[in-house]
């Protein structure tokens, strides 16, 4: 969430009759009559989606607010690249809606287990593997429709690009976790599934591995996602997948390969590898190297050297992205290096043992800490809403 909304200005203007896109008949008022009843009652509500990412942050209080009824998709115009649906539905049936029209999201939102909801894929603000090339969840938000602290319902954002009232305030519910109110309904925009796609694999250390991505990054090739990772028994393996025009990728397969030596990969198996990457199912992600170990997530510039080279890694996003196992008790040392490399770090899940009161991520400066703090009172005075804190 800090990331997200310290650069966004919010407008507390009533939004235009224009921007509404949802029927009447569609207004949760079910929803915000239990929100009403809370602030009469000032009862915190812990909102439920499908519980999928709950490991991320600590347990929340508060009376559950189960959102996994309030589901359906509303609208989609495929000519028109955007999807309209109620949060609560789930993120594999929107999925499957969109494959029937050769459609995607494109930032692969992870489903850390079955059940994960389409509102909770855009208030986690997490993205798969495709990050680096194509946008996070907030570049795909069109506009919302959020019940505040008051149990008033508010309407940002629409359905094109072009409509721009509150449009901030709809990006910067991705990665809010609730914090700033119940979103209700989501206006996505959709992409075209790439014509082709093509993983290339090279062995090749983390050093080099990253050497060539931030070359290959600045050349005009359809890199879509990368994927850096010590196997056991396999060695040090660089992926590339690249998607695009069937020329573009299939011209660029041919260059790359003729550059370093690697090879090209069956798209099924490729295809699966990269679900894997992307909901932590791959053996690095699911075999931690001990019960004290808990995952770390390590976000720096694209163009930063290997670092924590003591621990097990895996890298993603260009470069960007760096996961790692490592005990709690080296957290300072894990900041301290993300720090100096101009980036942050979060305890992305905790080890089996506990997390031993460490915070699961740096903690914000004081000015933004207030920016924080302000949303927060402008979108929920009460403290109605138990968002994690993440800080």
């Amino acid at each position: 969430m800090a990331a997200t909304i310290a650069a966004m200005p919010v407008s507390h203007a009533a939004p235009s009759a224009e921007a509404a896109f949802v029927p009447a008949s569609d207004h949760p008022q079910e929803l915000i009559d239990r929100v009403r009843d809370a602030v009469a009652a000032r009862t915190p509500l812990r909102l439920v989606g499908g519980g999928t990412k709950a490991f991320v942050h600590a347990p929340v209080a508060g009376e559950a607010l189960d959102l996994r009824t309030h589901s359906g998709i509303l609208n989609h115009e495929p000519s028109e690249l955007v999807v309209t649906v109620r949060a609560g539905t789930p993120l594999a049936e929107l999925e499957a809606a969109l494959e029937e029209h050769g459609q995607c999201l494109p930032f692969e939102p992870p489903r850390f287990g079955a059940g994960g909801t389409v509102g909770g894929a855009v208030a986690s603000g997490l993205a798969g593997p495709a990050r680096a090339s194509v946008g996070g969840a907030r570049d795909y938000v069109l506009g919302a429709r959020l019940i505040n602290g008051r149990g008033e319902l508010l309407t940002f954002g629409g359905q094109v690009m072009k409509n721009v009232a509150g449009y901030d305030v709809s990006r910067a519910l991705a990665g809010s976790w609730g914090a700033l109110g119940l979103i209700t309904e989501l206006s996505l925009k959709v992409l075209p599934v790439a014509p082709a796609e093509a993983t290339l694999v090279f062995e090749v250390d983390q050093f080099n591995a990253l050497e060539r991505l931030h070359r290959w990054g600045g050349q005009p090739l359809p890199i879509n996602a990368s994927r850096w990772l010590q196997e056991a028994g396999a060695g040090d393996r660089l992926c590339l997948r690249l998607r695009g025009a069937v020329a573009a990728v299939e011209a660029a397969c041919e260059r790359l390969l003729a550059e370093a030596p690697g090879a090209r990969l069956d798209n099924t198996q490729a295809s699966s590898d990269w679900a894997a990457c992307r909901d932590h199912h791959l053996p690095f992600f699911t075999d931690a190297p001990s019960p004290d170990h808990g995952l770390w997530r390590v976000s720096v510039p694209q163009t930063a050297a290997p670092l924590l080279g003591e621990w097990p890694q895996l890298i993603e996003w260009q470069g960007a992205q760096r996961w790692l196992w490592a005990p709690v008790a080296a957290a300072e040392a894990i900041r301290t290096a993300a720090r100096v490399a101009g980036g942050h770090a979060q305890l992305f899940r905790a080890p089996l043992s506990g997390d031993g009161g460490v915070p699961r991520a740096d903690a914000p400066s004081p000015a933004l800490r207030a920016v924080m703090r302000r949303l927060r009172e402008a979108f929920d005075p009460h403290g109605i809403f138990q968002a994690p804190d993440l800080f």
